[in-house]
């Protein structure tokens, strides 16, 4: 789990002039808007205001061409599915002012588990990244909205308030895959303890990732960005992944405003210009171990960045191990940095024997070896420093279904008899 941290509160200060205009939006919810303000009909007939507040000075992501987007055109982007726009007041009122305990949090977001509109949700906060104008915002929501996948916890709305999105998810019981993997009481205990309910996972977040890059709609491809053991939950019984934070990127301004072509190759760039830390230039957030080496350069997002991050995933997944850690050297008397993506080189270097001794020993070596190989394999492929030489996600789905079935026939084979009788009558 992150440590948890003190919410931030999106900030209320606002020019004399912002002030008069957000009253008067607030007084005439029902008048036919000219305003910067975007009014959108919520399913139960009644108008809520879309308030997007300016940035300051030359931060201003609500440009005069968004005001003259009419209520009209608004709910034909929103309808059929009616993705929700909340009121602040609404997120306000469920996180009870943000007083709540905290969900989950972390450096850059903090959520709360909540009631909506008589649903149990979790609403994430996160600062905007980058500028947005009010109709990709509201376009991005209303494509997310629709895209749905079992693999995905669905996105249900947002709202905003100053520099801060709140996205407003469906709750989804279960617990992430870095605890399902290791327990912190007990590290000789998994729920996890066999093979199939491994390669289950990974079918689902393979099959799960090639939806976010090829077929969420209008043949527009997204990025997940937000992809470690932390961010997938395991649901139960039956052991199947979902996604967690599916749009964030695009809601958030992670990415850049042209949708990206996930078979395009990617050419860095001959002199990319660093920003200071202290510099007002886009700053990027990413998590330890699962950051694609171009990605710690550039700090743009790609459909390559994320398969990566999943390819560590996936020796997570067959080894349980950490992506990153520090063990203690006795012979230096110091810390060193061991990575998955290292120990899983070297073990396929030393073959099958290697292979073998590499994954996690709590499976028991119950497990098809020769599939557990080829997984190593492409989790390997999958974190190849050159992105260009890294596979696509529908390529990699493909092949985990069919490892899938591989193991489901093995499972059967060698799963114990149950349809026999004994006899203990005497002779």
């Amino acid at each position: 789990m992150e440590p948890k941290q003190k919410p931030r509160r999106s900030s209320s200060s606002k020019s004399p002039a912002a002030a008069k205009k957000l009253s008067s939006l607030n007084d005439h919810d029902h008048q036919s808007s000219s305003s910067t303000s975007q009014n959108l009909i919520s399913p139960n007939g009644s108008t809520e205001s879309f308030i997007l507040n300016n940035f300051k000075n030359s931060q201003s992501w609500a440009s005069s061409k968004s005001s003259h987007h009419s209520l009209t055109s608004l709910k034909g982007v929103l309808f059929p599915e009616q993705p929700h726009i909340y009121n602040f007041t609404e997120i306000r009122s469920a996180t009870q002012n943000f007083l709540k305990d905290p969900f989950s949090s972390s450096s850059t977001s903090t959520s709360w588990r909540c009631v909506l509109r008589g649903q149990e949700m979790v609403v994430i906060q996160r600062k905007f990244r980058r500028p947005m104008e009010t109709d990709e915002l509201v376009d991005q929501v209303a494509m997310i909205c629709r895209s749905h996948h079992s693999s995905l916890i669905p996105l249900k709305g947002a709202s905003v308030s100053g520099n801060y999105i709140y996205l407003v998810y469906e709750y989804t019981q279960g617990v992430n895959l870095s605890e399902a993997l290791r327990n912190r009481r007990n590290p000789n205990f998994t729920v996890l303890s066999n093979w199939i309910s491994r390669i289950q996972i990974a079918s689902d977040i393979a099959h799960g990732l090639d939806y976010i890059h090829h077929s969420t709609g209008l043949g527009l491809g997204f990025v997940h960005n937000h992809i470690k053991s932390t961010s997938i939950i395991v649901t139960e019984p039956s052991f199947h992944a979902k996604f967690c934070h599916f749009g964030t990127a695009e809601l958030c301004g992670e990415t850049p405003s042209e949708i990206q072509d996930p078979d395009s190759e990617i050419k860095p760039k001959k002199s990319p210009e660093l920003k200071k830390c202290g510099s007002k230039g886009l700053k990027f957030e990413g998590t330890r171990g699962y950051m694609a080496p171009e990605f710690q350069w550039t700090g743009m997002a790609t459909v390559k960045s994320d398969v990566y991050a999943f390819g560590v995933v996936v020796l997570e997944l067959i080894s349980g191990k950490e992506a990153v850690k520090y063990e203690f050297d006795e012979e230096t008397g110091g810390y060193v940095r061991v990575s998955v993506i290292e120990t899983a080189v070297k073990a396929s270097e030393d073959g099958g024997v290697g292979v073998r001794g590499w994954v996690d020993k709590r499976l028991k070596d119950s497990y098809p070896v020769e599939v557990a190989e080829k997984l190593v394999r492409i989790g390997l492929e999958c974190v190849e420093t050159n992105p260009n030489n890294r596979p696509d996600m529908g390529r990699v789905a493909g092949r985990v279904s069919q490892m899938y079935l591989e193991s489901k026939t093995w499972a059967e084979k060698f799963a114990p008899l149950t349809d026999f009788t004994v006899s203990l009558a005497p002779r």
